[in-house]
Formats: C-alpha cells, structure tokens, sequence
C-alpha cells in the first residue's frame, strides 16, 4: 500500500456490471466476472484463446508431459487455446533449434479457426474409426491425448456430472486406442463421486494416476483434471492387433 494512505476511501477497482433490460441476472453475473478476473485479461495480453490456456499451461509445468517432439491429440479443441499451448511446448513449428519438432492434432464438433502449428479437424472422436484417422495425421501413435470437453450444461449438476463423466470415458477409451506406451491422457471431469470408475480403469491402465486442481480454474467451479501418466499399452488380457 502506498505510504500515506489507508484502506478505508480508496477506490473500488472491481468493475460493476449493471443488468441491461432483457438480460438474466446470471448472464450480468458472469459478465462481472469475466471483466474481473485476472486470467481473462493475461489471455487477451498474451494472446490465447481463452482463460483455459492457462490449466493445460499450469499442469504440464507441474507434470511436463509436453515435450519437444510429443506427437499430441487436443479432444473438443475449440476455441484453441489448449492446441496453442501445445504447439509452442512441443516444438510443432520448429522454432525451438535443436529440438525435436513434434505435433499437434485438435478435433472438434466444430470448425475452429487456424492455430498455427496445429493441424484442425472437424471429427466425432465417438464415431467408428476416429482413432484410425487421429494416427494417420499424426502419422504414426500419440503421446499425450488431452481433453478440456464438457457436456452442454443441463442446470442439474448431477445431470452434469454424469454427462461429463460419460464424455471423459469415450476421451479415454480413444487414448488406450491411440496413445503409445509410457503416453499421458488429461482431461477435465467433475467432481461429484460418479467418477470412481474411470478413476479405476485408469489406475489400471497407467502407472500414476493424479486428481488436480490447477490454479486457474476457478474456486467456485467443481471441476478437476485427471493426469494419467505412464500408458501401459494393451492391458492384461487382451488380444494385440
């Protein structure tokens, strides 16, 4: 605090949003917080996509599964801010002398605006034969599959737990049908008890299996991030080929 002043009479900095004539009190809500927080302006300043730049940015410092030379599957990829990450951290523009150059590939349901260094699909990751076509533009199997998706909100949270659940189930049988041995799969679930059965196929399937909150998701939201690291290939049992 300045020398001389005090708490009491500054100035509020928080912008107030005022609810506009036909807009939802919720909508003048996330509006407000939107305009205050902190992640929103450091993306405009840095030039990601979104605020979710910055989780995928904070686990992989913490996990460092994006390396120079990673061959990468960005799941639900729009708007893109996870796929930029991606291609700066693993080097997919070669900017990076003496490094490995790796590669980036996001689908969606959606088009999503060129990222440079990312090559962009429009693709249902569920339909028959999406794991065939994620290898053959990776040219080859993936080292990291991450996914940031969630289901359309219902306004049940249950509902929604469920459906995000359910979503990050069909995430990672496509990482099992991708990912090459020792590979990581990440990928946003929430929390509310329904998970436990993900939670123990990937136990089986990965050597460490870790539930992380990064920093920049918000504390009033109930979402969480597995990192599954260590893919142990085909699992016991199964057939190869």
């Amino acid at each position: 605090m300045a020398k001389g002043t005090s708490g009491r009479g500054q100035r509020d900095l928080r912008v107030r949003v005022k609810t506009a004539k036909g807009r939802k009190l919720s909508s003048t809500r996330w509006l407000e917080r939107q305009l205050n927080d902190p992640y929103v302006a450091r993306a405009r300043r840095e030039g990601y996509r979104g605020r979710a730049a910055y989780k995928i940015l904070e686990l992989d410092d913490k996990y460092g599964f994006l390396k120079p030379g990673a061959r990468v599957v960005d799941l639900g990829a729009a708007p893109g801010g996870w796929s930029q990450v991606a291609v700066a951290r693993v080097n997919a523009l070669g900017e990076m002398a003496g490094k490995p150059v790796g590669r980036v590939v996001g689908i969606d349901l959606q088009e999503i605006e060129p990222v440079p260094g990312a090559d962009l699909h429009v693709l249902d990751f569920l339909e028959e034969g999406a794991d065939d076509k994620v290898k053959a533009w990776l040219d080859g199997p993936a080292d990291v599959v991450m996914s940031d998706m969630a289901a359309s909100a219902s306004g049940h949270k249950q509902t929604d737990h469920l459906r995000i659940v359910a979503l990050c189930e069909a995430a990672a049988e496509l990482a099992f049908d991708v990912l090459e041995p020792g590979g990581t799969f990440v990928a946003k679930v929430l929390a509310g008890g329904a998970e436990a059965g993900l939670q123990a196929t990937l136990k089986q399937r990965f050597d460490k299996v870790a539930n992380v909150k990064p920093p920049a998701s918000r504390s009033d939201s109930s979402e969480k991030f597995v990192v599954a690291t260590g893919f142990k290939g085909v699992s016991p049992g199964s057939a190869e080929g």
